[in-house]
């Protein structure tokens, strides 16, 4: 086989008999050509400039279920698996099922921070791998590296030894685990081919199953901060999850979500930390504590925790008030080397000096654009251009209201924390870009779009 004819036959041939242009050949891949694609790229025998041919091939022309489900397997079985079960790891007191969720990101999304413990703490073992920002959506990864301490590179050894003994672990993806998915997601992030499902659904599963999760919830955005612009595209990509997932031997269920606008009320790296602690209280925002519920609710379904949502919400909501949950994260901060006292000590007080803020320019109804909002925490230092930018625990964005709240001219609408003084004047022009007025009421969207489980 030869790299060029399977990108060509990706591609397809152009016929124009009535002059125009369609695809003339069938353009399905076999397991063996994408796996001689994928293989070689991993090995250095087949070069970059091939293989970003190739995702945009397929970025134009699709994959069938088959091909996605081939390419899933491929680049899971491209380097280590952490396995979890076994009567050697019953000996540690790993158990299962394992259950994991997954969000497609956005912006002021911490839900994995509250939720892990709630779950954990209802009973279901959760192996957590996680990411770092990139472009204008944050990194669960990121936000635990705020906390004094936190180790997030896990050996498969400590990993397992942690979700026996806290009930759950947060790691990041390892040079080892998967390293096709490392390599070709940086390549579709700087050509242009991050939004394709089939490549989306193959990254996220490669890496869940590579972690040892026996079921899988997907949390899929859609709107001004997602991927996914529109729920037409949203309920694709959750289809496509979700159904792969199950072909795999998975169990999986998938919500769609709203990201029209940031969730919660503070953005940024230890910031977020911040409305964690709050959430794991029973203060958290509305919409982050529904969100969290939710997604919870499904975790404690697929590991047989619960019968039903009613079930499985009355449990969560019970650990979160005796404190059982709360717990459980400063068990997990500490496990993972983090000092949890200085971390409850930092709360609210933890700023960066580099500050400025956005009061309202008139009465009326607001509504927040949840890119533009992601877009500014780029310069502020709470995300990344590229995976080489360092990013500054202490910078975000402190929401004094939210879309379709009613506020009056002069009222403070923002607190804006920065990396450096020279940020915030263009991190600030964008926020008030971001903020919309209208003199009627402003209509919220549902949080929960639509389930697929």
């Amino acid at each position: 086989m030869r790299a060029v004819d399977i990108i060509m036959k990706k591609r397809g041939n152009f016929a124009s008999s009535d002059g125009g242009r369609k695809l003339a050949t069938d353009t399905t891949l076999s397991a063996e050509e994408i796996k001689f694609l994928v293989q070689g790229y991993v090995e250095g025998s087949i070069p970059e400039y091939q293989i970003s041919a190739f995702l945009m091939a397929v970025y134009f022309n699709g994959m069938t279920f088959e091909e996605t489900g081939a390419l899933t397997e491929i680049m899971l079985n491209s380097g280590e698996k952490i396995e979890l079960h076994g009567k050697e790891f019953e000996s540690l007191g790993l158990r299962g099922p394992f259950v994991d969720k997954h969000s497609t990101g956005g912006v002021g999304d911490k839900i994995s921070l509250p939720l892990a413990p709630i779950v954990a703490a209802c009973g279901v073992q959760i192996p957590m791998m996680s990411g770092r920002a990139l472009g204008h959506t944050g990194g669960t990864l990121d936000k635990l590296d705020s906390i004094s301490g936190y180790r997030t590179a896990l050996s498969s050894d400590e990993f397992r030894r942690l979700i026996a003994k806290d009930g759950y672990a947060m790691t990041g993806q390892t040079e080892k685990v998967v390293p096709a998915d490392r390599l070709l997601y940086a390549l579709r992030d700087v050509t242009g081919t991050v939004e394709s499902v089939p490549l989306i659904t193959a990254s996220i599963l490669s890496k869940k199953v590579a972690e040892g999760s026996d079921a899988l919830v997907f949390d899929v955005k859609c709107g001004s901060g997602a991927f996914m612009k529109s729920e037409e595209a949203a309920n694709e990509l959750a289809q496509s999850l979700v159904k792969t997932a199950r072909a795999m031997g998975k169990k999986s269920a998938a919500l769609i979500t709203d990201m029209d606008s940031p969730l919660g009320q503070k953005i940024g790296n230890f910031l977020e930390i911040e409305e964690t602690l709050d959430c794991l209280k029973g203060k958290g925002p509305s919409d982050v504590m529904d969100l969290t519920y939710a997604l919870a609710s499904q975790m404690l379904i697929l590991g047989e925790k619960a019968s039903s949502k009613e079930d499985a919400l009355k449990k969560c909501r019970e650990v979160v008030e005796n404190g059982a949950a709360l717990q459980k994260f400063l068990d997990n901060v500490e496990s993972q080397g983090g000092d949890a006292q200085k971390m409850l000590s930092e709360c609210s007080v933890r700023r960066s000096r580099f500050k400025t803020e956005i009061f309202a320019r008139q009465d009326g109804f607001i509504k927040i654009d949840a890119y533009k909002t992601g877009l500014s925490g780029v310069y502020l230092g709470v995300g990344r251009n590229k995976t080489t930018d360092k990013v500054c625990a202490e910078a975000g964005i402190i929401l004094h209201a939210k879309t379709g709240d009613a506020v009056k001219k002069g009222d403070a609408l923002m607190e804006i924390f920065g990396k450096d003084e020279e940020c915030l004047s263009p991190a600030k022009k964008i926020l008030e870009e971001a903020i919309s007025y209208s003199d009627e009421e402003i209509s919220r969207k549902p949080l929960i779009l639509k389930e697929i489980i």
